[in-house]
């Protein structure tokens, strides 16, 4: 069975459904996610990830990148 874990990040800086779109598709950019849903009313991302292969840190690099902020 294959180790997963999950985590829920809260993002800041989402206005819209494009803003959703750019967070979600930097967390699927990570090697070793497998999945990301946005939810753009609460301000958060939950993330299913393989441990052995990411961190949350390296998650949160991912969103930054994109140019949100994570708390």
């Amino acid at each position: 069975m294959k180790n997963v874990e999950k985590v829920t990040l809260k993002v800041e800086g989402m206005s819209c459904n494009h803003c959703k779109n750019s967070v979600e598709m930097a967390l699927l950019g990570v090697d070793g996610v497998e999945a990301a849903v946005v939810d753009l009313a609460r301000g958060e991302a939950r993330v299913t990830y393989d441990p052995g292969r990411t961190t949350v840190a390296a998650l949160r690099e991912a969103v930054q990148a994109a140019g949100y902020a994570v708390r």
